[in-house]
């Protein structure tokens, strides 16, 4: 009787850990610490090996992690090249994502997601107009619906939406964007999730956005990451000649996490080797960087895909055997890595006209969203909305300071028809996550990022004066 016991009480016992075992997470959330990220369980230095994940390009834009079948697809193939991170450009609110998202979760993959869509998101073209409630609304719905899953990494606010020289004046409202995100996460009680802004290689302004975007006095404003969108290794180059030990210096007091948000030259005569790997996961960069993304899964019509995919059948490029065997021989470094506590946040860049036009000086959050702070963002509207032009409503509703409060409070309990009519009438222009052609790479630093057309989809932004013509037209 005793041994049948013990026995029993023993089975019982290694049950019980094993349904313990099964019940824990196998990706704990992600914290920042200094300029690095770690594992909030195992208290380990966590660099991201990761890649950006958006099957169907822009010629068929769709949000892969609302489609179970996709996911049961791709997620496999994602697992056997050895990666921990996706990057997704946007995504459906509206939908439905636990299915992909416990998958990842158990194939130990997290996921930085970019909360914008092609016709919701700041405008190159008039920043100020795309700045609105309803834009928040949309913003903080998509917040909603990921932050109950410890396998989101973090939130982008913005993807190159400083693409030129002249487009440093959108990058007053990116950041808003960023202190209203961290502001509403801290408001619903969700856990401190990191926000960020991955950046465009933009010779002329690069240090000027890493700067700006760390510096101030307001902790909300400042990012919690920053990305860099970095093509300038080609082929069989090395960190010197690359332009990574440039880069190295130009981040090196920055104090906060620094990653390659897009990387993968395919400047190359046959398939890419990913020979940065060596440099990217070694000592000489892990005091400042912690790994990076490389572009892309999906082989679209650019020509950086790593698989083929044709209906449920996925194709193994050499490219993905080749970073396969990269990601594989390459060990992250032991310890640390050399990480940082004590670098201050940076300082404010001066506004200089043509150069850096953004103000310290951010806008005030619009009033109308002010009510989503005390009961949610309400209804995903899904991605078949447009912001960008819907200033209008914040106008009327700012145009009587005494009926704003009532305003917004019954904006919250009506966002579904409020939003969508708001919505139905603004026009189409593009996303800071949206696609934008760019400058070819070369094996140097000094060059900006390669030429493609991202996964996260084209969209044309309509110039102002055609805007205006347009409005003319409704007028006669």
């Amino acid at each position: 009787m005793l041994l049948r016991s013990l026995t029993g009480a023993l089975a019982l016992g290694a049950g019980l850990a094993q349904a313990a075992s099964s019940n824990s997470s196998s990706t704990p959330s992600i914290t920042v610490k200094g300029n690095a990220f770690f594992n909030s369980e195992s208290g380990e230095r966590f660099y991201i090996r990761g890649v950006d994940y958006q099957p169907g390009g822009s010629s068929n834009l769709t949000d892969p992690l609302a489609d179970s079948s996709v996911c049961d697809r791709d997620v496999p193939v994602l697992k056997d090249l050895g990666i921990n991170t996706v990057r997704v450009y946007t995504v459906d609110n509206s939908q439905d994502h636990s299915h992909c998202m416990k998958l990842l979760q158990e194939n130990g993959i997290y996921l930085i997601l970019d909360v914008n869509t092609p016709t919701s998101a700041i405008s190159r073209y008039d920043p100020s107009c795309s700045y609105n409630a309803d834009y928040l609304q949309n913003v903080f719905a998509t917040v909603d619906t990921f932050a109950e899953y410890d396998n989101v990494l973090g939130f982008f606010a913005g993807n190159e939406v400083i693409n030129s020289v002249n487009t440093t004046n959108t990058a007053t409202y990116v950041k808003a964007v960023v202190r209203d995100i961290k502001k509403y996460i801290k408001a619903r009680s969700y856990r401190q999730i990191p926000v960020g802004y991955s950046a465009a290689d933009i010779v002329a302004n690069r240090q000027l956005a890493a700067e700006y975007f760390n510096c101030g006095d307001d902790a909300d404003a400042r990012i919690d990451m920053f990305g860099v969108n970095d093509y300038s290794w080609c082929g069989e180059s090395s960190f010197v000649v690359s332009g990574y030990a440039t880069k190295m210096k130009l981040y090196q007091d920055y104090s906060v996490p620094v990653f390659l948000s897009e990387f993968g030259c395919n400047q190359v005569k046959t398939s890419r080797p990913f020979t940065e790997i060596g440099a990217i996961y070694s000592t000489e960069m892990s005091s400042v960087f912690s790994g990076g993304l490389v572009y892309e899964y999906s082989n679209e019509t650019n020509n950086y895909g790593l698989v083929q995919i044709n209906g449920d059948n996925v194709t193994k490029l050499t490219d993905f055997e080749n970073l396969k065997s990269e990601y594989s021989k390459v060990s992250d470094p032991q310890g640390d890595g050399g990480y940082s506590t004590s670098n201050n946040y940076s300082s404010c860049p001066d506004y200089e006209k043509g150069v850096w036009e953004a103000n310290n000086t951010l806008p005030a959050m619009p009033s109308a969203a002010s009510a989503y702070f005390k009961s949610g963002a309400g209804s995903p509207m899904g991605t078949g909305i447009a912001t960008q032009q819907s200033c209008d409503n914040d106008d009327d509703e700012d145009s009587d300071d005494s009926s704003s409060s009532s305003s917004s409070a019954s904006s919250s309990t009506t966002s579904e028809s409020s939003s969508s009519t708001s919505e139905a009438s603004s026009s189409a222009a593009s996303t800071s996550d949206a696609s934008v052609v760019k400058s070819a790479a070369s094996a140097t630093s000094s060059t900006q990022s390669s030429s493609k057309s991202k996964g996260a989809a084209g969209i044309i932004e309509i110039p102002l004066i055609f805007r205006a013509l347009a409005e003319i037209h409704n007028l006669i």
